[in-house]
């Protein structure tokens, strides 16, 4: 069936309407932005004080610190030779005897004192579980390259590190002698090895030291815990949390994404008089029945536990985020542009991690850096290359989720999985092309393509050319039906909008059969009126619908 231009529903008309109408898509809960929008930022504010302080520390305590930090590394490096002597690089055999004495106990006094050389104090709370209590340690927030210290007061167990680590020099031989599982992220197949080697060493009984993890997998600010990835909670055995503060007044160790480098924290921490640090070790977390059939649950509870231990929020940032930062910088948006709760985003709407940077790329295309990298009104416009139209405006509407008049990217990527894509269907492609099509021909001439879309926009004067020439790829000045599907699957955005349009005719349609009932109601009435002047009565039925 074809619907003529001539007789679609004018949009104006429509427009007046649009404010009874309950909104088309509720919103979920869900997907309520985090309470801490940005966990991998941190700044600096350092006040005269603070300089000359730390000036006066650089003359008097640094040498003194540098010369005991280098005979204490240098000490380790000699112990840690001696532990991992006569032993292959790649053996998969725990470290027994003698060598596992002198690594635990000789190692665990130098890293004390290692500490100690650079200012810190350490107060601890609580006490680390044995291997037979909790195998595994879950250590969090980790913010920074000190947290090394939660390794040395719970004894000296394996942690989780890079592979790359390993072949620094130095720190490579003692992380060594530490047994510790490698991450590489150039092998594939790392992931899986790495979970299995947490699962055989937590398992073992004790033939193994207990594993350390920081289940977080990057740095933050410390403002939140963000998500726990699973490594810790795949062997579903017993974890001990372990949460670390830095409760002083000026904070130099905070190490994130966006802030100073490694270099520059460690001068300026060591230039301070003292470092305060906290290690807490909470009771042992014994996974139940649930739990140990849904380690993601396993995960969550004790990240809960550990943040109510620390009297702060949860969000579901995870290391995905960061990377989708750097992508933003790439793109010249602000980087916190980039943030979106990767792990809660994608598990709720089904998408992998290239749907995020395809997006993205596609997001920063739109984006006007002159609204912090956020898209407008007029952008989301002249992307579409349409005019701002109530269509146009309601379409936007549903993308602009916390009515700010701007879509962030976060919104963007909810707005396109969960609005567009299900309306980019191939029954909504076959029915936008019949109506398109006008007379039927199997093709869509320009002046089709204008007609209708200046009827459903209510625009006389849209100028479509440059949207259809995007539209006809093969340039023979019609649109193919495999043209317009191709265009449709790739601006998934247009197929929303088409929705939204035949959305708005079928409600003002309802509305127009309302009246009628209600002026059908009304005839016995008027009718009984004989001395009404029948101008008046033309008047009334002319202007209720003028203004309806």
């Amino acid at each position: 069936m074809k619907i003529c231009p001539d007789h679609v529903v004018d949009t104006q008309q429509v427009g007046m309407v649009l404010q009874q109408r309950t909104p088309l898509l509720p919103r979920q809960k869900s997907f309520i932005p985090p309470q801490i929008p940005n966990p991998f930022i941190h700044e600096i504010n350092l006040t005269v004080t603070d300089k000359i302080r730390m000036i006066i520390c650089g003359v008097f305590i640094l040498p003194f610190r540098i010369v005991l930090f280098l005979t204490v590394l240098v000490t380790s490096w000699l112990v840690a030779i001696i532990v991992t002597s006569c032993l292959p690089k790649d053996s998969a055999e725990p470290i027994k005897g003698w060598r596992r004495n002198v690594a635990k106990h000789a190692l665990n006094c130098l890293g004390r004192l290692l500490f100690f050389s650079m200012g810190f104090h350490v107060r601890v709370i609580g006490k680390p579980a044995n291997f037979s209590e909790a195998p595994i340690f879950a250590v969090a927030p980790h913010s920074t390259f000190f947290d090394g210290i939660a390794v040395i007061v719970s004894g000296m167990p394996s942690t989780v590190s890079r592979a790359e680590n390993i072949s620094v020099p130095i720190f490579g031989t003692i992380l060594r002698a530490l047994q510790p599982v490698l991450v590489s992220r150039l092998d594939p197949d790392s992931r899986r090895n790495t979970i299995n080697d947490i699962t055989k060493r937590a398992t073992s009984g004790g033939e193994w030291p207990q594993v350390l993890i920081f289940p977080e997998g990057t740095c933050t600010n410390r403002s939140c815990l963000i998500s726990f990835k699973p490594g810790a909670f795949l062997p579903l055995v017993p974890v001990q949390p372990i949460i670390l503060r830095y409760p002083n007044t000026l904070d130099t160790v905070t190490w994130t994404w966006q802030g100073y480098t490694v270099v520059k924290l460690l001068l300026m921490t060591v230039c301070q008089v003292c470092t305060n640090v906290e290690v807490e070790f909470l009771p042992v977390y014994v996974p139940s029945e649930e739990e140990k059939k849904d380690y993601y649950l396993f995960a969550n509870n004790v990240r809960n536990s550990m943040a109510r231990s620390l009297g702060i929020p949860v969000t579901d940032h995870t290391y995905e985020d960061c990377r989708l930062m750097l992508t933003a910088r790439d793109l010249t948006l602000p980087m916190d542009a980039g943030l979106v709760e990767f792990t809660k985003i994608s598990r709720k709407l089904n998408l992998k991690w290239d749907n995020f940077q395809k997006q993205l790329e596609v997001y920063a295309s739109i984006a006007d850096l002159s609204k912090g990298g956020r898209i407008g009104m007029e952008e989301f416009a002249g992307y579409l290359k349409l005019p701002v139209s109530d269509v146009l405006k309601e379409l936007f509407a549903l993308f602009d989720r916390n009515k700010d008049g701007t879509i962030d990217f976060r919104e963007y990527v909810i707005g396109i999985a969960i609005l567009c894509n299900p309306a980019n269907s191939e029954d909504t492609i076959q029915m936008a092309f019949k109506l398109f099509d006008i007379d039927g021909d199997g093709s869509i001439t320009q002046d089709e393509f204008s007609s209708l879309l200046r009827s459903s926009l209510g625009v006389p004067d849209l100028d479509v050319s440059k949207l259809f020439q995007d539209m006809d790829a093969d340039e023979s000045g019609k649109l193919s039906y495999d043209e317009f599907k191709n265009f449709f699957l790739n601006h998934p955005e247009y197929a929303k909008l088409f929705t939204t349009y035949l959305d708005h005719q079928k409600y003002y349609l309802h509305v127009l059969q309302q009246e009628e009932e209600e002026n059908k109601n009304l005839e016995p009435f008027i009718a009984g009126n004989h001395d009404t002047n029948s101008s008046t009565e033309e008047g009334f039925s002319s202007s209720d619908k003028k203004v309806d």
